[in-house]
């Protein structure tokens, strides 16, 4: 979910609430700034964080070593 600042600042109770069951992305300007996360969220993988963005025949594994073979 996205939320202004101003939004989150107005009315932060209810966005603790939230969340609790999803992240919060909190934007100004509409540009993103943070993240309200639940302390129970789990962590997720980058993959995970990025699913709907990247197409989802990208191979993880040919990724990490495209980047190995740069250093």
């Amino acid at each position: 979910m996205f939320a202004s600042s101003t939004d989150v600042k107005n009315r932060f109770g209810m966005y603790l609430e939230m969340a609790a069951g999803q992240d919060i992305i909190i934007t100004r300007n509409g540009a993103a700034i943070a993240k309200l996360v639940g302390i129970n969220a789990k962590e997720k993988s980058m993959s995970e964080q990025l699913r709907g963005i990247i197409p989802p025949d990208v191979d993880e594994e040919a990724i990490k070593a495209e980047r190995m073979a740069r250093i």
